[in-house]
């Protein structure tokens, strides 16, 4: 009895991998929020720091686009940090070999801001569940 619990305590303490997790994101970027975003992403890694990544399409909704809606590919990588009540993110955004960042407090959605190689303060919203 003493040994299995032992066992648990030992096992309790020791940081063990979960099972990876997917997160699914939507929503617009874009100065006249003429972007539609959406996407999958997956964890990569777990403990404190949980990071995740993968591709988002992003679709042109103007009303200027010719011969249908352009779409884009872009990568998502994001942390979040565990903080007492929220929890912190930053993620990076690549999209036609340009770096973009933003970061913030995570709720369920996140509008803010990010910055671009190429653009600053381009407002975005995603909701990520």
């Amino acid at each position: 009895m003493r040994a299995l619990l032992l066992y648990v305590l030992i096992l309790s303490t020791v940081e063990t991998p979960l099972l990876a997790q997917s997160l699914r994101i939507t929503g617009a970027t874009g100065y006249l929020s003429e972007w539609q975003v959406s996407g999958d992403v997956t964890e990569s890694t777990s403990g404190r720091i949980r990071e995740f990544f993968g591709p988002l399409i992003m679709r042109h909704t103007g009303l200027c686009s010719q011969g249908g809606p352009e779409e884009k590919v872009a990568q998502i990588r994001f942390q979040i940090m565990r903080s007492s009540p929220l929890s912190q993110f930053k993620a990076t955004m690549m999209l036609d070999g340009a770096e973009c960042t933003f970061s913030g407090k995570l709720l369920d959605t996140y509008s803010g801001v990010m910055d671009c190689a190429n653009a600053s303060r381009v407002p975005l919203t995603l909701t990520i569940k």
